[in-house]
Parts: structure tokens; C-alpha cells; sequence
């Protein structure tokens, strides 16, 4: 007998008279999907934002600033806006170059991200947000974060990994929590804590993860 609980498929194999029954629970294909999209864009960005220019300008505000609420909702607001762009450009890529050749398209993507990720990313005094009279810290760190981060790698990540799950919500979901979970503690702990971290390590690590997404979707597809 075959039942849906909850969103979960419950398969039922009653024995002889009833006396003895075993039942198997499984996940439907597409919600394991949905939680792998998810997983997967966070934890690829939350790696791959450490060191990054646009955590340096998390650094940055927190230091002039100095008032970590403002800046981290600006943060938030910059990146759900930007990250879910980012995605619907991906997923309507992916749709418009749908074929057997776009594994490679994607694959050689991550795999060229993994060299861009072992590059150290530096701010300039161009890269600085202005201060305007009367704009609040809210509005100078969205605006600010919302530029800086366009053509930034974690964004052209987002772009492809939309275009490998064919999901806007749930990649922009998981990149936005990859995001926050590097920046709020850069915010939080300052410039003299985030800076003894080993970048180059984390480097390694965020070339590594591309590198193994991309030749996963070469060999998977």
C-alpha cells in the first residue's frame, strides 16, 4: 500500500493475516533536489565569500560605522535582491541553452572558478561607499554592498548554480544564507579577528568545492 504523509511517501507491505508489516519511508526525487539546490548553494558561497572584496567591505562599514544592526540588515536586504537577480538571469540562461553541451558550459564554469577563487581579492579606495549627508547606515551599506557585489564571484556563482538546479528561490535562498553566514562575523568581530584567519587555506577550500561541482556536472551531467 502506498501512501504520502507530510510531503514523505509511505510504501506498507503487510504479511500473511496481518501479523507482521514493514514500512518504508522515502523522500520524493524533487524535494531532495529542492534541499540539495539549498545545501549546496550555501555552503559553496559561504566558503567562497571568505576573504572576498564584498567581506572586506563588511570590514570596512563595521569599522566606520561602528553599529552592526544597520549594517548587517543592509547587508541582508543588498544581497536578497542581488542574489535573487542573479538567479532568474541563471535560471533563464539555463532554459535558453538547455542541450547535451551545457554540462560543459556549466562544468568548466565552476571549474574556471576555482582558479578565480585562489586569487586574493583586494578593496580599493574606489570601492569605498560615500558618505552622503542624511543617507542612514541602512541605505549606505545597501547600496554600497548591492554594487560592489555585482560581477563579484559568489554573484556569477549564484548565476550558474540557478542554472544547474533550475531553482530561483531556493539558490537565492541558499546563497543569501552562504553570504550572511561569512559576513555577519566579520561585522560582529572586526577587522582584527577576521584577519588572522588563514585566507589562503579558506582559498583552497573554496577552489577545491568549485572544482568538485564542476567535475561533478561533467561526469553526472
Amino acid at each position: 500500500m502506498l501512501g504520502e504523509t507530510f510531503g514523505f511517501r509511505v510504501l506498507v507491505h503487510s504479511g500473511v493475516g496481518g501479523a507482521e508489516s514493514h514500512w518504508y519511508v522515502s523522500t520524493p526525487p524533487g524535494r531532495m533536489l529542492s534541499m540539495e539546490a539549498f545545501l549546496v548553494s550555501t555552503g559553496l558561497v559561504a566558503v567562497a565569500e571568505i576573504g572576498d572584496k564584498t567581506q572586506l567591505l563588511a570590514i570596512l562599514l563595521a569599522a566606520r560605522f561602528r553599529k552592526p544592526a544597520p549594517i548587517i540588515l543592509g547587508i541582508l536586504v543588498a544581497t536578497m535582491a542581488n542574489h535573487a537577480l542573479a538567479a532568474m538571469v541563471g535560471v533563464a540562461a539555463g532554459q535558453f541553452l538547455n542541450g547535451p553541451w551545457m554540462k560543459w558550459v556549466l562544468g568548466l564554469a565552476f571549474i574556471a572558478f576555482a582558479g578565480w577563487a585562489l586569487i586574493p581579492d583586494k578593496f580599493e579606495d574606489g570601492d569605498a561607499p560615500r558618505e552622503k549627508a542624511g543617507a542612514s547606515i541602512f541605505i549606505t551599506t545597501l547600496v554600497a554592498f548591492f554594487f560592489v557585489e555585482m560581477g563579484d564571484k559568489t554573484q556569477v556563482a549564484t548565476v550558474a548554480l540557478a542554472a544547474k538546479f533550475d531553482q530561483v528561490l531556493l539558490v537565492a535562498a541558499g546563497t543569501t544564507l552562504g553570504m550572511m553566514i561569512a559576513n555577519v562575523p566579520a561585522v560582529l568581530i572586526g577587522e582584527a579577528a577576521a584577519t588572522r584567519l588563514p585566507l589562503k587555506y579558506i582559498r583552497w577550500a573554496a577552489a577545491a568545492s568549485f572544482a568538485a561541482i564542476g567535475v561533478w556536472i561533467l561526469i553526472a551531467g
